[in-house]
């Protein structure tokens, strides 16, 4: 804010020479892209003629990016493995609905009633960080609030609060943003509910449901699984892919435009010279932990050591040699309590104390200048402290009675209270005092209660993590370029690579997904791999490989580079690996069912002829229900049992999975009552509304993010 200060404080003609140099860049940028000043080479996507601004999707990414960073520090393991690659997708899905809501909100005229407006920012348990701003601008003037209605009424009523209109008047443009953003949050959710609304079983659909529920069947089956099929015994042609491809091609049908990749990544580890290098870096620094007062060479700080001072409850020090040192060692004494392939832990002692880990405050917040002491005064003449806010003016005094303060946390000595503010309690002998005072008010405590002492325990330790060295990962790169200089085409590329040691992963990445590659058998991506992604969606064509591209992970550096296979634009053709290997493994179990159906198609004069016929044992199941996979898992099979009217003869089936035979020895209804509730529940269950999609229609997205992302 005060560099803003500054530049208006400047003159006119700066301003003029600032508007002069941006036109002209304007201009020349114009002139030189051949583009006119209201172009589309700013718009990151496009939906149903809705456009998304570079500056839009900007302004979201770092919303996003002020969310993630709320969580880690309220919840930093859930969002421990959260990779920031996925950010940018994030932020275009949410604009994508938002225009999409917005476009139907606003033809259809959803209101936002002032009830509804009161509750989202007035009567919220939890108010918006910019809420928040405003808070603490009004703590800045010496108010202070207790809730969003007293902030409101504050700030557009100044006078009443003894403030000015020049003092609030940018809170009061700040709420009526909010407003203006809280009445389309309002009518978005509004209209979101009642689209979901639309999504609702009709009596057929609920009467279907309870029947296919109570619908009772016995059935003895016979089932013979395919099983691991002989390739040689039942070849698969080429004639026969066609003809299974072509029925069933519209599963193979794609939305937008799709590449196949071969991807590598080499994770480079630390080499042997990198791994005696860390031991000999272990040794000097236990000597110069040992011989200094508490702090290191600049020579060893370069090489990565930092030694961090720590104070901790023997409790919170985690089991393992770092405890076992420090709890039975001398005062000064140092070791390197561990040392392996991933580094090593070096130990200095300090001393060991015994000391009050947490504290029980009553604590009062009065408002006011002279208050305070009027405040402190009847708490110390014997006024409870519960009843304090009763004897004296509205909002004036906050009381937080019995209020535990830790001093040590699982992490070590938390700052709870400033120097001396401890001692100043302790030496009250019950006895309030102000533990803080400004112009605006004062907060007053008593030291109620402490917890039974503590052994805390003060040391120093370094824990240095051996990464590869620069030499190790140029020489995994000079590996990897002469690999590439004599396997420059995809298909060399894919053939060759692990005859040279290299793991080759296949992906397919499309615009519009959050496809990163991940790694395979882990549900983590590749850090810094979205780059390889902008490449092959921007400039990669079908048989080329790309560069090197370098992951900025000091701590697991890697190498990645990228093949394109094929590109398919309506289908994924029958040549791709998994629609090949998908069709040839079905038309293998067709023929082997075609072949044993011919086999056991004699046998079925009794369900225990056929059983032995197939070699295996027939099942009863008395509760067949279609609304259950009742020991069936092909769902033609299923349906077509539950189709069947009880009778003695025996039905042969071809499944998917293997062969079944069955017999419907009869058919009864369960007595459990019809419920419409329960139904519509199920119904809403199994048909959960894809409210975008709906919103969407037949409308694609253009997606250009990845000509303005390359990876974090």
């Amino acid at each position: 804010m005060a560099t803003l200060e500054k530049i208006r404080s400047k003159s006119v003609f700066l301003l003029v020479v600032i508007f002069v140099a941006l036109l002209a860049f304007i201009l020349g940028d114009a002139i030189t892209n051949g583009r006119n000043l209201f172009g589309d080479h700013t718009r990151v996507a496009k939906v149903g003629g809705e456009k998304i601004d570079y500056m839009d999707y900007q302004r979201k990414r770092e919303e996003l990016n002020q969310q993630l960073e709320q969580a880690r520090q309220q919840n930093p393991q859930q969002v421990a493995n959260f990779d920031v690659q996925l950010l940018p997708q994030m932020a275009l899905n949410q604009l994508v609905s938002e225009k999409l809501v917005d476009r139907a909100v606003n033809k259809l005229g959803v209101p936002s009633s002032e009830t509804m407006l009161r509750r989202y920012l007035l009567e919220s348990p939890q108010p918006t960080p910019e809420q928040m701003q405003i808070v603490r601008a009004l703590q800045g003037m010496n108010v202070n609030v207790t809730s969003m209605a007293q902030v409101h009424e504050i700030i557009f009523n100044p006078k009443r609060n003894n403030l000015t209109q020049q003092q609030v008047e940018p809170l009061q443009k700040a709420w009526l943003a909010l407003e203006a953003e809280a009445k389309q949050t309002i009518a978005r959710q509004a209209y979101v509910q009642l689209l979901a609304g639309t999504v609702q079983a009709n009596d057929l659909d609920r009467k279907a449901l309870y029947n296919d529920a109570v619908e009772l069947m016995q059935v003895s089956l016979a089932y013979r699984p395919y099983g691991q099929l002989d390739e040689k015994k039942y070849p698969v042609s080429d004639a026969d892919l066609k003809q299974a491809y072509d029925a069933e091609k519209g599963k193979f049908k794609v939305e937008e435009p799709t590449k196949a990749i071969s991807f590598i990544a080499v994770n480079v580890s630390p080499s042997e010279a990198d791994r005696a290098a860390a031991s000999q870096l272990a040794l000097n620094t236990a000597i110069a932990m040992r011989d200094s007062s508490g702090s290191i060479d600049k020579n060893l700080r370069k090489e990565g050591i930092a030694v961090e001072k720590r104070s901790q409850r023997a409790s919170d020090i985690p089991a393992g040699a770092v405890k076992n040192f420090v709890t039975s060692a001398p005062k000064d004494s140092v070791s390197v309590v561990a040392e392996s392939l991933r580094g090593f832990t070096i130990v200095k002692m300090g001393k060991k104390s015994v000391e009050v880990d947490s504290i029980q405050l009553n604590l009062v917040q009065v408002a006011g200048k002279a208050l305070p002491a009027k405040v402190l005064a009847s708490l110390n003449g014997g006024v409870p402290v519960d009843s304090i806010a009763g004897k004296f003016p509205a909002d004036s005094v906050m009381v937080q009675a019995a209020e535990w303060i830790a001093l040590y946390n699982a992490n070590g000595k938390v700052d709870a209270l400033q120097a001396g503010q401890l001692d100043s309690l302790k030496n009250a002998g019950g006895k309030y005092i102000t533990l803080v005072e400004n112009e605006g008010g004062a907060v007053i405590a008593q030291l109620a209660k402490q917890s039974p002492a503590k052994e805390i325990y003060d040391y120093e330790i370094v824990e240095y993590e051996l990464h590869p060295s620069a030499v190790t990962v140029n020489d995994a790169r000079t590996k990897l370029e002469k690999f590439l200089a004599a396997n420059n085409t995809a298909a060399a590329f894919a053939k060759n690579a692990q005859k040279e040691g290299y793991n080759i992963q296949e992906f397919e990445l499309t615009q519009s997904s959050d496809a990163v590659p991940r790694m395979k058998g882990y549900n983590m991506y590749y850090p810094d791999s979205r780059q390889v992604v902008r490449w092959v969606m921007i400039d990669g064509k079908p048989g080329q490989v790309s560069g090197i591209y370098e992951s900025k992970d000091a701590a697991s550096p890697a190498l990645y580079v990228a093949a394109v296979n094929s590109e398919y634009k309506d289908y994924i053709p029958m040549t791709n690996k998994e629609v090949k290997e998908y069709l040839t493994d079905k038309v293998r179990r067709s023929k082997a069912g075609d072949e044993m159906m011919k086999q056991y198609g004699s046998k079925t004069g009794s369900l225990q002829q056929l059983a032995t016929a197939m070699g295996v044992e027939p099942n009863q199941l008395d509760q067949f229900r279609f609304s259950m996979r009742s020991g069936v898992q092909d769902p033609v099979v299923m349906g077509q049992i539950a189709g069947s009217k009880p009778g003695k003869k025996v039905i042969l089936v071809k499944g998917d999975d293997g062969v079944y035979g069955y017999v419907v020895n009869g058919a009864k209804k369960d007595t459990t009552p019809y419920d419409a509730a329960t139904y519509d529940a199920q119904y809403r269950q199994m048909f959960q509304p894809d409210i975008e999609r709906m919103m969407r229609g037949a409308n694609k997205i253009e997606n250009n993010i990845y000509k303005f992302e390359a990876g974090e």
